[in-house]
């Protein structure tokens, strides 16, 4: 019987070094990338979201990146969906493939699938994605608490996107979310080599600090100054654009704006490693090992 394809997942917190390391390691495989971010995947976004650049992408082909417009609202099921059908494509030409990214439910998606839920009713989601872009993460959480506290006591109100997403479901079906996962994994036609990258905390927040004054530099202010028009949109309530729509409003200085990224970014990375790290099926290494590719290879 023929092997099995082998799909490597990349993980890890932002500013770790994934996008360096999948691309060297697609080099040396010979293969392509699927980008497991929610964010990487809309366009006009580039430096933000830190899409790798158009010389990486013309290296090594690059899968679910800058294809989208913000107004698109994806899910982990459009990614899975999505990201099935292209590494269909890579295996009937390659026996490897990537996919490189933070976001740990899209990642999940790919890997185990997702529960079959009904579906939400679109005018109660507009209506909640209005009503927190206008009251904001404290308004969401009150609302989840009362609504859906089965929910709420699960420990997941660090993360306004799943917040969202189950209070529109209770709203839309009567129900908590949590009623309806299974916890039973998918069968996939490829193996699964789960790598996770990861730094000393100091060393990990010093580079997501210059990472975010990098991003200044190459005009992400500008970037977000092109948005600013659709700034209620829920894809573009996420670390580096809101901070920036707030100064661009009046609200707050630039430099408080740039230290709230920083600050919020740091604690995006630390709830990312929470998230990963309860996946015991992740082999960690070091993102500074100079023989890490070697490493990733030898355990394929």
């Amino acid at each position: 019987m023929a092997a099995k394809p082998k799909l490597i997942v990349i993980a890890g917190p932002t500013a770790v070094g994934k996008t360096g390391i999948a691309i060297e390691l697609a080099k040396q495989l010979n293969t392509e990338i699927i980008s497991a971010d929610s964010r990487q995947c809309y366009q006009g976004m580039a430096i933000g979201t830190a899409q790798p650049s158009a010389a990486e992408r013309l290296a090594i082909p690059h899968h679910f990146i800058d294809c989208f417009p913000p107004e698109k609202a994806l899910t982990a099921a459009d990614f899975e969906h999505i990201s099935l059908n292209i590494l269909a494509d890579i295996f009937r030409r390659k026996e490897t493939a990537i996919v490189c990214g933070g976001t740990g439910l899209y990642i999940k998606a790919l890997c185990e699938g997702l529960d079959e839920m009904p579906p939400v009713d679109e005018e109660i989601n507009r209506s909640v994605n209005q009503l927190f872009s206008e009251n904001g993460i404290e308004w969401l959480k009150d609302e989840l608490k009362k609504t859906d506290p089965e929910f709420f006591i699960g420990g997941e109100t660090e993360n306004p996107a799943r917040m969202l997403r189950a209070l529109t479901f209770h709203l839309s079906c009567g129900k908590s979310i949590t009623q309806f996962r299974t916890g039973i994994k998918k069968e996939r036609p490829f193996d699964i080599v789960k790598t996770g990258l990861e730094l000393p905390r100091e060393i990990l927040y010093n580079r997501i600090n210059l990472r975010v004054d990098k991003m200044m530099e190459e005009g992400l202010l500008e970037e977000v100054k092109s948005l600013f028009d659709r700034r209620n949109l829920k894809n573009l309530n996420t670390v580096g654009y809101s901070e920036l729509f707030d100064y661009l409003e009046g609200k707050v200085s630039l430099d408080f704006a740039i230290d709230k990224i920083k600050q919020h970014s740091r604690n995006y990375a630390k709830r990312q490693l929470t998230w990963f790290k309860r996946d015991h099926e992740f082999q960690w290494m070091d993102a500074n090992d100079p023989e890490i590719i070697e490493k990733i290879i030898s355990i394929l």
